[in-house]
């Protein structure tokens, strides 16, 4: 049997921690590498009706976004992560009074990409969704 001097034992006392911190940085960046993908959609509205609208609400699965007032040619970015499936829909208020009420395509949850909605004049709109497909 090997007598343990004083140098291996001083070693031992150096190394151990030094071993519990690369194992602490392997593991950890295991996880990052393998952590959860957050899935977002970029969503922008634009108000191309000529006049300023207000109350705007965009209506999707489980959730909505919105703002009180967008001029005329303005427009508004917002990111949101789609929970569940289903369709798009827009509201809002025109200059005039009119509350516009448009239907937009179905998206669903674990689509991400960029989704364009264009409020057109006399209560329409197109949409240009750039999505992931559906899963």
């Amino acid at each position: 049997m090997i007598e343990d001097t004083g140098i291996q034992s001083f070693l031992r006392r150096i190394t151990a921690p030094l071993h519990r911190a690369i194992a602490i940085f392997a593991v950890s960046a295991l996880m990052a590498a393998t952590s959860c993908h957050s899935y977002h959609v970029d969503a922008t509205v634009e108000n191309q009706t000529g006049s300023p609208i207000k109350l705007l609400e965009v209506d999707y699965p489980s959730a909505s976004f919105g703002k009180d007032t967008l001029a005329a040619g303005e427009a508004f970015h917002y990111r949101v992560q789609l929970r569940g499936s289903g369709p798009l829909k827009v509201q809002y208020t025109s200059s005039d009074g009119r509350q516009a009420q448009i239907d937009g395509p179905s998206v669903a949850e674990l689509q991400e990409g960029t989704l364009q909605i264009v409020l057109l004049p006399g209560g329409k709109a197109e949409f240009h969704p750039q999505l992931t497909p559906a899963r």
